[in-house]
């Protein structure tokens, strides 16, 4: 009867253990989600912005470093410029000298949605070559062929108007560790207030309608070299491009004049290629 007692006993301790690690298991706290991010560098011919010319002579170098956690997103971005000279749309106080002229915040939040992707942020824009602003915006990213992506800005502070940009991006592998993207956008932009007023050519001053239109495009290509599993080489192509006469519209000032009036007041969007190479770090 003993040995039927003792056999009873350890059959129903080896039964219990393991229903007694499966409930501690279960009453675990989650683990927290990492931290994921990026560190970047990229080094190129110029610095445009919306079609803007912000540098034009020399080279720039941007760093960028971003941290997400649970949909949360935090990312500083900046700029150095080597060799800074006035444009329409920037002006300098140190012209052909090396200066850091711009340092961006960007807060924001990614919700998905199956194959949607909704983000909405703020943006405060730390500018040396003009006043400083801040936008809130948001983003809708489909995950099909050539991924359109829907944007929206709102300028709340220093040039009050609304900027609405379609994007498309598309990456060909072309072996492990090569891959060919391809991208293309398209820019709306909308006006509010005084600031945005267009040059009248009868009065040679900026006493027109607000600047309202379809205001830039830009195509690029370039490589996603993976050197190791986080660290990625992307060299790049863009060339830029008014989309209307508007947005491209210049006229002649005094001889002499460097720099030209434009119909809009914040700068004409030119021709422009800009070139260059990034490195991205993963974590």
């Amino acid at each position: 009867m003993w040995i039927y007692r003792c056999f009873s006993l350890v059959l129903a301790t080896l039964m219990f253990f393991p229903a007694f690690y499966a409930i501690a298991d279960e009453q675990k706290a989650p683990e927290t989600p990492p931290v994921t991010g990026s560190a970047s560098l990229g080094v190129y011919n110029q610095y445009i912005f919306r079609g803007y010319e912000i540098g034009k002579s020399g080279l720039v170098v941007q760093p960028s470093l971003s941290a997400s956690l649970k949909g949360f997103t935090a990312t500083f971005w900046g700029n150095l410029d080597t060799n800074q000279r006035d444009t329409k749309s920037a002006s300098f106080s140190d012209q052909h000298k090396k200066g850091w002229n711009e340092t961006d915040i960007t807060l924001s939040y990614t919700h998905t949605f199956d194959k949607l992707s909704l983000t909405g942020g703020y943006i405060y824009y730390g500018t040396k070559y003009a006043d400083e602003t801040e936008e809130f915006f948001i983003t809708g990213t489909y995950d099909i062929f050539l991924k359109p992506t829907l944007s929206v800005y709102r300028d709340i502070n220093s040039f009050s108007g609304t900027y609405i940009n379609l994007s498309f991006s598309h990456s060909v592998p072309l072996n492990k560790t090569i891959a060919l993207d391809l991208g293309a956008s398209f820019g709306y932009f909308i006006g509010d207030s005084d600031y945005w007023k267009t040059y009248n050519s009868s009065t040679g001053d900026y006493s027109g309608g607000k600047y309202q239109g379809f205001h830039d495009g830009m195509v690029k290509a370039g490589l996603s070299i993976a050197a190791t599993k986080a660290f990625v080489i992307q060299p790049v192509v863009q060339y830029w491009f008014p989309l209307s006469g508007d947005a491209g519209r210049e006229y002649s000032t005094p001889l002499g004049a460097d720099i030209k009036d434009s119909y809009n007041p914040n700068g004409p969007v030119k021709h422009n290629l800009v070139y260059g190479i990034g490195f991205v770090y993963s974590f």
